[in-house]
């Protein structure tokens, strides 16, 4: 007799990294359980709707089930894990805007730390010997980053500290720092995916993300910084430069790389581990390296305003260290290039708009 298909519990699967995921462990023989609210619309609006990216996963995979569950629904969510029983749980789903933030407090504290303990706790007593792999944040680090002595290059800011020569570790202090709400709520939300693996065993992970991307991100201003650019730069839109001569430096991951490296944790997991998630320092780049790279795929100049005061909290520099993560899983390494990453960007935003 066949033996049935694992399940997959991902919440956020309209998102990004959600949708991602799915997509990448539904090809793998995977039953796949979304759960997906579209809060993402209420936080931004029109322009942040995901139901599309819903559809598209509900069309196109085979053994997709789609729940629409509120992750801050305590309850609904217990009842959820005691009904589905995943093998695995990838926890996507946040109010993912540091700017956002500031005007929405209680909306923002309930789902990024509420939420993530329902899911925790659920987990424990639905399902304890299943993999949590859990979306966190480098914004867990505040703006301590940008304590490093840094470099001017011609078109981007460096840091001048080799220490730092291959970006930020997971040791990395993230105390004394700014952080905004939206850093501050990641923060309790990742400290408690630690202590539920230390404290209880469970198999669980944060995975510290830098910019996380690609073509099906549904970019806007708050949140999504490539994808977000790329769409300004095909319609003929004006891309806001928020200080910091738009010099400031982002590692960018494909969001294909993220679903490998959840894979990879999910059949070797470990207990309440730390990962610096991003592109490295080969996938970094600056706003301004980031405009010439779309208008060589687009063929269209950027249109940009600059604004002299930077986001509060933002990094000026940061790339992730990427060494733990290939060590603990030397199969795992980046495998899309920055430059492909955006040319895909750009193709899916036509397709979209199309």
């Amino acid at each position: 007799m066949q033996k049935p298909p694992r399940k997959l519990l991902v919440t956020g699967s309209s998102g990004l990294i959600g949708s991602e995921v799915c997509e990448y462990f539904a090809t793998r023989g995977w039953a796949i359980h979304g759960v997906d609210n579209n809060q993402r619309a209420v936080f931004f609006g029109e322009a942040g709707d995901t139901r599309w990216n819903q559809r598209r996963l509900e069309g196109s995979l085979q053994d997709f089930t789609h729940h629409e569950v509120d992750i801050r629904d305590r309850a609904g969510v217990l009842s959820l894990l005691e009904a589905v029983r995943p093998d695995a749980i990838v926890h996507t789903a946040a109010q993912p805007s540091h700017d956002r933030a500031a005007a929405i407090p209680f909306d923002d504290f309930d789902t990024n730390a509420v939420g993530t303990l329902n899911m925790l706790e659920a987990t424990r007593r639905a399902c304890p010997e299943s993999p949590f792999v859990h979306m966190s944040t480098n914004k867990v680090y505040g703006d301590r980053p940008n304590t490093i002595a840094l470099k001017e290059l011609d078109t981007r800011w460096d840091y001048a500290d080799s220490a730092y020569e291959h970006g930020i570790a997971e040791d990395f202090s993230i105390d004394q720092s700014k952080h905004s709400l939206f850093g501050a709520s990641k923060v309790a939300a990742d400290v408690m995916v630690q202590e539920y693996g230390r404290y209880f065993g469970l198999p669980t992970c944060c995975l510290r993300g830098g910019c996380l991307t690609g073509p099906n991100h549904t970019g806007v201003e708050l949140h999504g910084f490539l994808s977000f650019l790329v769409k300004c730069n095909l319609e003929g839109r004006e891309y806001r430069v928020f200080g910091y001569k738009g010099k400031q430096v982002r590692d960018n991951i494909h969001s294909l790389d993220v679903a490998r490296f959840i894979a990879a944790f999910i059949e070797a997991p470990r207990c309440g581990e730390v990962y610096n998630i991003g592109g490295g320092k080969a996938n970094s780049c600056s706003i301004l390296e980031a405009f010439t790279i779309a208008e060589s795929f687009s063929g269209q100049p950027m249109k940009y305003q600059y604004v002299d005061e930077n986001r509060i909290g933002d990094h000026i520099v940061y790339y992730s260290d990427l060494r733990k993560m290939r060590d603990h899983y030397p199969s795992w390494d980046i495998s899309v290039s920055l430059e492909e990453t955006i040319g895909q960007i750009v193709e899916a935003w036509k397709r979209r708009t199309a």
